[in-house]
């Protein structure tokens, strides 16, 4: 039960946080950084845009083809090989 709950949190939350995205910017402030990517109202997008597919790939079970690009960028995330003994 919770986990579809988290699921639906997951999906209809990243909406919610793009209609809201003037309030919760105003409430976080903008740093330097930000103002690089498109200002804080844009990171904000951003962000809801990886929670909404990160979710996505949970609920179909695709977080593995989701990860890929990462698991070639750092040794922490390579894939051990299974073993016989």
């Amino acid at each position: 039960m919770g986990y579809y709950l988290l699921l639906a949190a997951g999906l209809i939350g990243p909406f919610v946080l793009i209609y809201y995205r003037e309030m919760v910017g105003n409430m976080f402030g903008e740093a330097d950084w930000m103002r690089k990517v498109g200002g804080v109202h844009y990171v904000i997008v951003y962000i809801a845009m990886i929670i909404f597919f990160w979710t996505l790939a949970e609920a179909t079970g695709t977080t593995s083809i989701l990860f890929a690009p990462m698991r070639s960028l750092s040794p922490a995330f390579q894939h051990q090989a299974p073993t016989m003994f």
